[in-house]
C-alpha cells in the first residue's frame, strides 16, 4: 500500500477531521469504532435518523445527508465520544459544524456526568477545522448572543442588517461586510451586494467594492462565476 493511499479503517482519510483539529486532551483513534474498517457513517445515520426525507427541494436548510461521525476519546477519563461533521453548504463561507454527539463511558454502563459533558470543546474543534480546510478568518464567535469581533467590540445579532458606517472610522469593518453578507446569503438573498447598498445608502459598486476588499482579507470566500452578490 502506498503512502498515499488511506489504510483501511482511516479515520482521517477524508481530511474532514485530523488528529491536529483537537484540542490538547483529546485524541482521535486511527480506527473507526469497533476497529472497523469501514466507515460505518451512513448505518449510523440510518438509525438515528439523520436523512432529508420529506424536506422540500427548495428547502433554504443544510442538507442532513453526507454527514460523517467519526469517534474520539478522551486521555484522562477515557470517555468516548462520536461527532457527527456536516458541511453547512449554505453557509458563507462554507464550513464544517458538528451536528450530533454521542457519548460512551470508558465502561459500558457508567453515568455520563455533566463535567464530562463539559469537556469537549466542540467549537474549538469546529474553528481549528473550518481554519484548516477553508483558511476561515472570519469572526464566529457568539457569547450570550453577541458576535466578539476582533477589536472586542461585541456586536448582537440583530444589528448585523443595520448600516455599517464609514468604513474609515468603524473598527472591524471588513469583518462587519462579512458578517452582513453571510446573513443576508443565510436568509436566501439572491443578490446580497445590491441589499447590502439599501441597507447602507451606497452606490451598488460602493458595496461591490467593500465586499471585494472582505474577500481580500480572507474573510468572504471567491465569488462564484455566474452567481450576483
Amino acid at each position: 500500500m502506498s503512502a498515499s493511499t488511506p489504510r483501511p479503517g482511516d479515520q482521517s482519510h477524508d481530511g474532514m477531521l485530523a488528529a491536529d483539529d483537537l484540542p490538547e486532551g483529546w485524541y482521535l483513534p486511527s480506527r473507526f469504532p469497533g476497529e472497523r474498517d469501514v466507515d460505518a457513517s451512513e448505518q449510523i445515520d440510518a438509525v438515528l435518523g439523520y436523512d432529508d426525507q420529506g424536506a422540500p427541494a427548495d428547502s433554504d436548510q443544510n442538507e442532513t445527508s453526507g454527514g460523517r461521525w467519526r469517534y474520539l476519546e478522551h486521555e484522562a477519563t477515557h470517555t468516548r465520544v462520536m461527532i457527527r461533521l456536516q458541511r453547512q453548504l449554505l453557509a458563507v463561507p462554507e464550513e464544517i459544524r458538528i451536528t450530533g454527539v454521542i457519548y460512551l463511558p470508558w465502561r459500558p454502563g457508567d453515568p455520563i456526568t455533566s463535567q464530562l459533558l463539559r469537556e469537549l470543546p466542540t467549537a474549538r474543534i469546529e474553528a481549528a477545522i473550518n481554519k484548516r480546510l477553508f483558511a476561515m478568518k472570519r469572526t464566529e464567535t457568539i457569547t450570550g448572543g453577541k458576535i466578539v469581533l476582533p477589536s472586542g467590540r461585541k456586536v448582537s445579532e440583530r444589528d448585523l442588517l443595520k448600516p455599517l458606517g464609514d468604513p474609515k472610522k468603524v473598527p472591524d469593518f471588513y469583518e462587519m461586510v462579512a458578517l452582513q453578507h453571510g446573513r443576508l446569503t443565510q436568509q436566501g438573498d439572491a443578490n446580497p451586494s445590491s441589499t447590502m447598498a439599501q441597507v447602507n445608502g451606497v452606490a451598488l459598486s460602493t458595496a461591490q467594492g467593500w465586499i471585494t476588499k472582505a474577500r481580500d482579507r480572507g474573510l468572504l470566500p471567491p465569488g462564484r462565476r455566474g452567481r450576483a452578490g
